[in-house]
């Protein structure tokens, strides 16, 4: 009975971590990634005066604070060392910098949580795929966390398409203190990161995260149909 307690929740577990392992993980890998590069071919040039290669290699300056592994206090000098092109002026102000104080320790704590999820997720398919006995439940797990991402995701790629102003401000609002994420647009955040950068990293993170889901069901169920057979 004990080890049917055990290979249940740790099924449960697989299954309830995976959308928060993919999800997050699709942040993350946009963060390292070189996206603006591929993002700024795409929308309008900035209106108030950067060139394409200022506005792209400031976005990277940016990104590459958000990859450091340091704290956010311990790195963010590497954004008020910025300078606004041919002048000495600092290319952010101090409630833009506060807000990338806050942006950093989220995107901190979503590294933690993707890795303690891939544990949970690889290690407990490990677990369960290394005994012939439980290989069924492994298969139920990769199943079922792919059906919950998908499940997930779906809603969350509908939300964005059909209501991304409600979907932005809704997010910003559960992450960000009130009154802390708001900016001109002449503020050098957006400028680097107009709205629609970030409705492409949305529906980029969704659908690639939704497709992952799908894929991930279709191998559970391929998996769970041959343990039937075998």
């Amino acid at each position: 009975m004990a080890n049917k307690t055990l290979i249940t929740l740790i099924r449960w577990l697989v299954i309830l971590a995976m959308p928060f392992f993919l999800g997050l993980g699709g942040i993350r890998a946009i963060i390292a990634w070189d996206y603006p590069a591929w993002e700024y071919q795409r929308i309008p040039p900035d209106r108030f005066g950067f060139t394409e290669a200022e506005r792209l290699e400031l976005a990277r300056a940016t990104l590459a604070y958000l990859q450091r592994p340091q704290p956010a206090d311990d790195a963010i000098y590497l954004l008020e060392d910025l300078r606004l092109p041919g002048t000495n002026d600092p290319l952010y102000n101090e409630r833009e910098i506060e807000h990338m104080l806050d942006v950093k320790r989220i995107a901190d704590v979503f590294t933690r949580v993707v890795w303690v999820t891939g544990i949970i997720v690889v290690g407990g398919l490990v677990f369960l795929w290394a005994r012939a006995e439980t290989r069924p439940q492994a298969a139920n797990a990769i199943w079922g966390g792919g059906l919950a991402t998908t499940v997930v995701l779906l809603v969350i790629g509908l939300f964005i398409l059909v209501g991304w102003e409600l979907f932005f401000v809704q997010f910003h609002e559960l992450l960000f203190p009130p009154g802390t994420w708001t900016f001109a647009y002449t503020d050098s955040l957006i400028r680097l990161f107009p709205e629609q950068f970030w409705f492409d990293v949305g529906v980029l993170v969704s659908g690639g995260t939704l497709v992952a889901g799908l894929v991930i069901t279709a191998l559970g169920y391929g998996l769970r149909k041959m343990g039937r057979a075998a």
